[in-house]
């Protein structure tokens, strides 16, 4: 007698079927876009601490730093608040012409980081949600300064690892690192730089 090895469509199905349910159980376990969300998020978190260092160090290792202009908003975006814009050629440099004023590249040794960061996931002022880089000076003659921005994810943006509240600034629904915790940052004034 001859008898064929296989399965029978009804097996088929119902292992597909299980599969199927199983899949779709791990895509909304794991939920990947806040996944991304949350790596993007780390980024910012990293991309700002490094400028504050930075800016620190350039304070401390050159003898008459400048900052850049009290109560001005200096970002990664271009917007109609804005009253001074930079080609998309140099809105990243380091030499005092990108999106933060300060001439990294006159230290002794050279800039302490390659270029000025943008957001990983950059958009417009009037995004949903507004995702850009702002820096601004709240005392020239104290080098007291802040960074901004704005948190993508439900971890980091409320949720059980928390910055946006936790910073010590003055904004509790964004992320606020520098010297000058104080400072109310606003688009009003905003000295904006356009890039790629």
């Amino acid at each position: 007698m001859n008898t064929k090895k296989g399965f029978t469509l009804l097996e088929l199905l119902i292992v597909i079927g299980i599969l199927a349910i199983l899949s779709t159980t791990v895509v909304l376990v794991i939920n990947p876009a806040q996944l991304l969300k949350k790596a993007r998020d780390s980024q910012r978190i990293s991309d700002l601490n490094t400028l504050k260092t930075a800016i620190a160090y350039y304070i401390t290792e050159t003898s008459s730093p400048s900052i850049g202009v009290v109560d001005t908003t200096y970002s990664t975006v271009d917007t109609s608040n804005c009253f001074g814009t930079s080609s998309s050629t140099t809105a990243l440099t380091t030499d005092g012409s990108g999106w933060i004023p300060i001439d990294f590249d006159s230290m002794t040794g050279g800039s302490p980081i390659g270029s000025l960061p943008q957001d990983p996931n950059e958009s417009a002022i009037d995004g949903d949600p507004s995702l850009y880089y702002i820096y601004g000076v709240a005392s020239a003659t104290d080098y007291t300064f802040k960074l901004v921005a704005n948190m993508e994810s439900t971890y980091y943006g409320g949720g059980d690892g928390d910055v946006e509240a936790t910073d010590g600034g003055t904004q509790t629904t964004l992320y606020e690192v520098g010297t000058g915790m104080t400072l109310a940052l606003t688009t009003t004034t905003a000295t904006c730089y356009a890039h790629p």
